[in-house]
C-alpha cells in the first residue's frame, strides 16, 4: 500500500499513514489522523501542504528539449556515421570528415528545431485543459484544479466523477464505483463508510475510494489519504512512464520505417558487398554504403510530421479544438462516422423548464414544481442549493423563477437514492412540517410509470403530445412512507403518479448547415442519446437530417452481434441507449472497418469515448467524459469539428506528399548510386555529396506542411496503404533512375568527364528533377494550371534548386569534391528536366486511374491505454520530483 506522511492542522507533528490505516478507522478519527476537519482545510494550510507535499499529478506536459534531441540521435546510422566521421579525420581525410560532420549537424538541428517546436504547441494546447474537483476549503465549497489537492482536502464527489486521490469515505448516498482500471473486475462495486477490520486487499476497501476510478451511481464526502504518484494508480501510472500507446497514424509511420529499413538494409548490403569485390578500400566502401542508407531515408519525415502537426493545432486552436496529443489530429481526418449525442450537438444545449402539468386533481403545477425539486440531487438544507455538478434538467429546475419561492425548512429529506443510468431515476424521502413522510420519484416516463398503479388515461396522451412537440419530459410520483427511516431501490414502488415537468432544449441553428459539411466531408452521422426515440425523431427532422430508422436501448439488446451489425448500416438514431449500448455499437462499426468518433459530453459517455477510434468532448463535459477523450471542443458545434476533420485531412496529405516524394526520389537516387558505384571505376558520388544532396532536398520539404492541399483530397478519410506507397516507390523510382543513368551516358560518352565533373553533374541533375517533382506528386491533377502550390513551396523548392546549381559552381565546390562543369551541360539538363516532368505526369496518370488497395480491421485498446489516458488529467507543466 501507498505511504504518505501528512502533517496535523497546526502542523506541529508528522504522522505516516497507509489508506488500510485510515480504511480501520472510524471517518472522525481518519480527519483527526489526517490532521482535518469535517469543513476541510484552510486555503493557507492547504497552500503549506502543497508545497509539502507537490502537485497531485502523474505526468509533466512541460516541453524539455533533451528528448527531443535524443530521439534525433538515436537513429544507429547515423551514430555509425558520426563514428566513421571519426574515424576519418583520424586516418587523415579530414575534409571528407569535417563535410560530413557539418552536413549531420544540419540535419540534427533542422530536425530538432522543429520537433521541439511542436512540443512547445502540445504544452500550450495541454495547458488550457483543466480538470476540477469540488473541495471544502476555509469550510465553503468551491471548485480548484485536481492537481492542487492535498492530503486532508475534503471533497464531495457525484455521478461520473473521476475520483482525483485516493480517499477515504466520510459519508455517501449509493454510491457505487467502478475499479476496473484497477482491479479489472467489470462490475461496480459498493462503497460505504464503515470501517474495515483486520488485513484487507485494495478490492475489499469498501470505505475507500481510489485515484482514477470512476463514480457509477450516488455520490459522497471524504478525505484525500493520498495524492500523486503515492495513489494506488499513481504509482501504476508512473510505472508505466510518460510514453503513450501509439495512434493509428503512428502505428503507420512506424509500418513505413520497416519498410525503409528493409530496403535500406537490402540496397546497402549490397553496395558494400559489391565494392569489396570490386577491390576497393575497406573504409571507403564502407563509408559509401552508410551514406546510401541515409540517403534512401527521409531524415526529415519526423520533422516534416512534427511541423504538419504543430501547424494544424494552430489553426485548430483558432477554431477553439484542444488536441490533447498532437498525433490525434490525423486520426481526427481518417474518420468516416460520427456518432454523436444531441444535447448542446443537434440542440442549444441550454435547457430551460417550460411547464409542470398535473395529472392528479390533488396536485397543483406549483405542488408538483416542488415534488420536482425535492426530488433533485442538490443539497437545498442551507437555504441556497448549490447546482454545481448537477444533471442540466436539475440544474433547469432550480433556475427556474418558480424555485425562488421555495421553502427547504418545511422540506427535510431523511434519505437519497442518487439518479443512475441504469434506473434512469432519482427517489428521496421526505418529511413535511407536520412530519408526514413521502416517497418522491423522479426520472424517464419510461421507467417512472410502470412503478405507478392506477395511471390515469390521459395521462399517456399527454406525454405523448409533448414527445411529438420535441419536449424532454420528466415523471414525477410519490406515495406516503410513514414509519420509514431510511429508503433503497426496492420501496420504489406502489408509487401514485403526479404528473410530468416538460423542459425545452432548441435545435442549433447552424446545426443544419454542419451536417451538410460533415456529409460533404464523407462522414456518416449518427445519434446515440438517452432521450425518447420520439423526441430524437423529431429534431432530426427539423434539421433535415434522414436517419433511416431508429433502435432502442431494448431493440438493441435483443438482437444479436450479427443481426444488429446489420441493421447499423441503416439505423441512424439510437434512442434510450445505455454506456454498454453505445460502447457496443460504436465497437461493431468499427469491425465493419469503419473509423469511428464518438463525441460525448455526459457521464454515461465516457464508455463509448474509450471505444472509439477518435474520442471527442468539450470544456464544459463531465470529468468523466472529458478525460475519456482525445480531443475537448471549446465549443461544442459540429460546424467546429468539420473544421478539425478538414484540417486532419489535410495534415495526413500533405504528409504523405513528403512520404511519396521522398520514397520515390530517394530510392531512385539511391539504386542509380548503387548501379554506378559497380560499373564506374571511380564512386558515383562522395558520401559527403549524398548527404548534402538529401539534406538540401529534405530541407525544401519543409515547406510542405503549408502546402495547399486539393478539395477532393479532403472528401473521404486517407488511410496508411504501405502497399501503395512500396508500389509508388517502385514504379517512379526507376523513372529517377532512367534519368540518372541518361545523365551518367551525357557525362561520359558526351563530354568524357572526370570523377569532379561527372559527380558534379549528377548532383545538378538529381537535386533538379527531385526538387522539381514535388509539383507533379503533390497533386493529381494538372500542376500549376489546376493545382497551384503554395508560394512558400515554390519559393523553397525554387531556392533549393538555386542552391544545388550554385554550390558545384561555387569556391566550396572544389572542397566538396566539385568540378566546374560546361555551358552545354546546362541546356542539355533544361531539356531533361522537361522530358522527366511530362513522363512523370503521364505515368501519374495511369497510376492514380488504378484503385489501390484499401486495408480495413478492427483497432483495439487496451488496458494500457486506458491507463495512459486517465493519467493525463493529472499533469502540470512543470517537471516532477522523483517519488
Amino acid at each position: 500500500m501507498s505511504r504518505l506522511a501528512t502533517s496535523e492542522a497546526s502542523g506541529a507533528g508528522v504522522q505516516v499513514l497507509t489508506i488500510l490505516d485510515t480504511a480501520r478507522q472510524g471517518p472522525e478519527q481518519a480527519l483527526l489522523a489526517l490532521g482535518s476537519t469535517s469543513h476541510g482545510l484552510s486555503t493557507a494550510e492547504a497552500q503549506r501542504r502543497l508545497a509539502d507535499a507537490g502537485p497531485n499529478a502523474l505526468r509533466t506536459h512541460k516541453a524539455s528539449p533533451w528528448p527531443v534531441l535524443w530521439r534525433q540521435l538515436r537513429s544507429p546510422i547515423l551514430i555509425l556515421l558520426i563514428v566513421t566521421a571519426g574515424v576519418s579525420l583520424f586516418l587523415g581525410d579530414a575534409t571528407n570528415s569535417i563535410v560530413i560532420g557539418v552536413i549531420l549537424v544540419a540535419s540534427v538541428g533542422l530536425g530538432f528545431s522543429n520537433e521541439f517546436r511542436a512540443e512547445r504547441a502540445a504544452e500550450a494546447l495541454h495547458s488550457r485543459v483543466t480538470h476540477t474537483v469540488v473541495v471544502l476549503r476555509d469550510g465553503r465549497e468551491s471548485q480548484i484544479g485536481v492537481v492542487d489537492l492535498v492530503p486532508g482536502d475534503v471533497v464531495r464527489l457525484a455521478l461520473g466523477a473521476v475520483i482525483p486521490a485516493d480517499i477515504r469515505l466520510l459519508a455517501s448516498e449509493g454510491l457505487l464505483c467502478d475499479e476496473s482500471i484497477l482491479t479489472g473486475e467489470s462490475l461496480p462495486v459498493d462503497k460505504t463508510p464503515a470501517p474495515v477490520m483486520g488485513e484487507a486487499a485494495l478490492g475489499d476497501l469498501a470505505c475507500c475510494i481510489f485515484m482514477g476510478t470512476v463514480v457509477q451511481a450516488g455520490s459522497c464526502t471524504g478525505v484525500v489519504v493520498a495524492t500523486g504518484g503515492r495513489a494506488e494508480f499513481g504509482r501504476i501510472a508512473l510505472g508505466l512512464g510518460e510514453r503513450q500507446p501509439q495512434t493509428e497514424f503512428q502505428l503507420g509511420l512506424k509500418r513505413f520505417s520497416y519498410l525503409l529499413l528493409q530496403v535500406a538494409v537490402v540496397l546497402t548490403t549490397l553496395i558494400f558487398i559489391a565494392n569489396l569485390l570490386l577491390g576497393r578500400p575497406l573504409f571507403d566502401s564502407l563509408l559509401f554504403s552508410l551514406a546510401i542508407a541515409v540517403g534512401i531515408t527521409p531524415q526529415l519525415l519526423p520533422a516534416v510530421v512534427s511541423t504538419c502537426l504543430a501547424a494544424g493545432t494552430r489553426v485548430l486552436a483558432k477554431r477553439q479544438v484542444l488536441v490533447k496529443r498532437l498525433v490525434c489530429i490525423e486520426d481526427l481526418g481518417d474518420m468516416d462516422v460520427l456518432v454523436t449525442d444531441k444535447t448542446g450537438t443537434l440542440t442549444e444545449g441550454r435547457i430551460s423548464f417550460t411547464a409542470a402539468l398535473p395529472v392528479r386533481p390533488d396536485i397543483t403545477e406549483t405542488g408538483l414544481f416542488v415534488l420536482g425539486l425535492v426530488s433533485t440531487e442538490a443539497d437545498y438544507s442551507r437555504g441556497d442549493a448549490s447546482t454545481a455538478g448537477q444533471n442540466p434538467l436539475d440544474t433547469a429546475l432550480w433556475q427556474a423563477p418558480a424555485a425562488r419561492g421555495f421553502e427547504p425548512a418545511g422540506h427535510r429529506r431523511l434519505g437519497i437514492i442518487p439518479f443512475d443510468h441504469v434506473r434512469r431515476r432519482t427517489s428521496t424521502l421526505m418529511s413535511d412540517g407536520a412530519g408526514n413522510q413521502t416517497i418522491v420519484t423522479k426520472g424517464s416516463p419510461e421507467d417512472v410509470l410502470p412503478l405507478c398503479g392506477n395511471v390515469p388515461q390521459e395521462a399517456q396522451a399527454l406525454l405523448d403530445r409533448q414527445y411529438d412537440a420535441g419536449s424532454r419530459v420528466v415523471a414525477v410520483a410519490s406515495r406516503s412512507a410513514v414509519g420509514l427511516a431510511s429508503i433503497e431501490p426496492a420501496d420504489e414502488c406502489g408509487l401514485s403518479l403526479a404528473g410530468f415537468l416538460v423542459f425545452l432544449d432548441k435545435p442549433k441553428s447552424n446545426a443544419r448547415d454542419s451536417l451538410k459539411e460533415l456529409s460533404r466531408l464523407g462522414i456518416t452521422v449518427k445519434i446515440a442519446t438517452g432521450d425518447n426515440a420520439k423526441v430524437a425523431e423529431k429534431v432530426c427532422r427539423d434539421l433535415g437530417l434522414a436517419s433511416g430508422g431508429t433502435l432502442t436501448g431494448a431493440q438493441i439488446d435483443a438482437l444479436p452481434d450479427a443481426e444488429l451489425t446489420k441493421a447499423l448500416g441503416d439505423a441512424g438514431i439510437f434512442a434510450r441507449v445505455s454506456p454498454e449500448q453505445k460502447a457496443r455499437i460504436i465497437g461493431l462499426l468499427r469491425r465493419q472497418g469503419r473509423a469511428v468518433a464518438f463525441l460525448g459530453d455526459g457521464v454515461n459517455d465516457a464508455l463509448a469515448l474509450h471505444h472509439a477510434d477518435v474520442g471527442i468532448s468539450v470544456d464544459s463535459a463531465a470529468d468523466v467524459a472529458k478525460d475519456a477523450a482525445d480531443i475537448v471542443l471549446m465549443d461544442k458545434d459540429l460546424g467546429v469539428l468539420a473544421e478539425g476533420v478538414r484540417e486532419g485531412r489535410r495534415i495526413f496529405a500533405n504528409t504523405i506528399k513528403y512520404v511519396l516524394m521522398g520514397t520515390s526520389s530517394n530510392f531512385g537516387n539511391m539504386f542509380s548510386a548503387a548501379a554506378a558505384s559497380v560499373v564506374l571505376s571511380f564512386l558515383p558520388m562522395l558520401p559527403g555529396q549524398i548527404l548534402l544532396n538529401n539534406l538540401l532536398y529534405d530541407t525544401g520539404q519543409l515547406a510542405i506542411p503549408g502546402d495547399r492541399v486539393d478539395q477532393e483530397q479532403l472528401h473521404a478519410p486517407s488511410h496508411w496503404n504501405i502497399a501503395f506507397i512500396r508500389r509508388f516507390m517502385l514504379v517512379f523510382g526507376p523513372i529517377s533512375s532512367l534519368f540518372d543513368f541518361a545523365t551518367f551516358a551525357l557525362m561520359l560518352l558526351a563530354f568524357h568527364a572526370a570523377p569532379g565533373e561527372f559527380r558534379a553533374g549528377w548532383f545538378i541533375e538529381s537535386i533538379a528533377t527531385q526538387t522539381l517533382i514535388i509539383f507533379a506528386i503533390r497533386t493529381r491533377r494538372v500542376p500549376f494550371l489546376r493545382s497551384r502550390p503554395s508560394a512558400g513551396l515554390l519559393l523553397a523548392s525554387l531556392g533549393v534548386v538555386a542552391a544545388g546549381v550554385l554550390l558545384p559552381l561555387s569556391p566550396l565546390g572544389g572542397v566538396l569534391g566539385f568540378d566546374p562543369l560546361p555551358v552545354l551541360f546546362f541546356i542539355a539538363l533544361l531539356a531533361m528536366v522537361v522530358v522527366y516532368l511530362v513522363l512523370v505526369e503521364a505515368t501519374k496518370k495511369w497510376f492514380f486511374s488504378r484503385p489501390p488497395p484499401g486495408p480495413a480491421g478492427d483497432r483495439r485498446r487496451g488496458q494500457t491505454h486506458r491507463v495512459h489516458r486517465r493519467a493525463a488529467r493529472f499533469s502540470v507543466p512543470q517537471p516532477l520530483a522523483p517519488r
